[in-house]
């Protein structure tokens, strides 16, 4: 039997996306896919519509390694409306109360300071975890509220930027699983006058390089200019994508014999002298580096494979 016909291109690696505001990440996605022409996609964290900035987007294979992002750190420039807490915790929300802004600096800066290393955070309604298979937006735009547990999350950096009559600016550099509204709705009840994000910047995720990004109206210039140039629009586009295998990048690399590596793809653990003794690896193969795959060192210090490269035929 003939193997099925793929729509799209065979494209693989990670395209950093300046979001727009006013776009959902899928919206977001869809528009990338279709402008590659990408036979498969997907986003690594999404981002709200009212939030701009990093939306790392995986093409083709790199879909495959996208999880690994999801554990990465990220860094946030958010603008709080102080004096009025909305029931979505953002500009997007309806206001359900308003109180006067009347706090020191001291107390400021004391309340910001609670928010800094390892704390606890109930995750927002207006989240996308999931419970019993839905969304938690889903329930709250029905007005049903779900329990949600608090989880273990890690502000590395609070950066105090500004504070004008009922505007706070903040930067923050932060874990995985980090809601950056939900910080600010606290920090508002903790300053006694309610608080809700009016502007949220995304500006880095795991160590992306923020000088990589590139906006939706420049990747439709260089599209533009291929048609001018009467050459595949792929000659100006794929040069932006960074390797399929960095969304792994924090992971420590085995490399590979070509004869290993048979067996490796085939999905046979292999004994590789100098590996690591336990965890996770990305795996390559020959002089040249070639990305084949993720594995994990088992208990008998093997590379076991875990998500493989898959090569299609040209």
């Amino acid at each position: 039997m003939s193997r099925p016909r793929r729509r799209g291109r065979d494209i693989h690696g990670v395209l950093l996306l300046d979001k727009p505001q006013g776009l959902s990440s899928n919206d977001a996605l869809q528009k990338v896919k279709r402008i590659y022409n990408a036979n498969r996609a997907g986003h690594t964290g999404a981002l709200d519509p009212l939030a701009t900035g990093m939306l790392p987007i995986c093409l083709g294979e790199a879909t495959k390694f996208s999880r690994y992002l999801l554990d990465s750190d990220k860094r946030y420039r958010v603008i709080a409306r102080l004096g009025q807490r909305t029931d979505t915790s953002d500009a997007d929300g309806t206001v359900v109360q308003e109180r006067p802004v009347a706090f020191t600096e001291q107390q400021l800066a004391q309340a910001l300071e609670s928010f800094r290393g390892e704390t606890q955070q109930v995750p927002s309604m207006y989240s996308a975890l999931k419970y019993q298979g839905k969304p938690l937006y889903e329930y709250a735009r029905q007005g049903i509220e779900v329990p949600r547990e608090a989880r273990s999350i890690t502000v590395y950096e609070l950066l105090f930027i500004r504070h004008e009559g009922n505007e706070l600016e903040l930067e923050i550099h932060c874990s995985k699983g980090t809601y950056i509204r939900t910080i600010t709705d606290d920090l508002g009840e903790k300053l006694g006058c309610g608080a809700h994000v009016t502007f949220l910047r995304r500006l880095a995720v795991s160590k992306y390089p923020v000088e990589r990004m590139v906006t939706l109206e420049q990747l439709h210039a260089l599209v533009e200019q291929a048609q001018a140039q009467e050459i595949e629009s792929s000659v100006l586009l794929d040069p932006l994508l960074m390797p399929m295998d960095s969304p792994a990048s924090d992971f420590p690399i085995v490399n590979l014999l070509p004869a290993v590596a048979g067996y490796f793809k085939n999905g046979q653990p292999v004994q590789v002298s100098g590996s690591p003794a336990e965890g996770l690896v990305r795996v390559t193969e020959g002089d040249e580096g070639k990305f084949i795959g993720m594995a994990e060192i088992d208990d008998d210090g093997r590379v076991a494979p875990r998500r493989l490269v898959v090569e299609y035929p040209l």
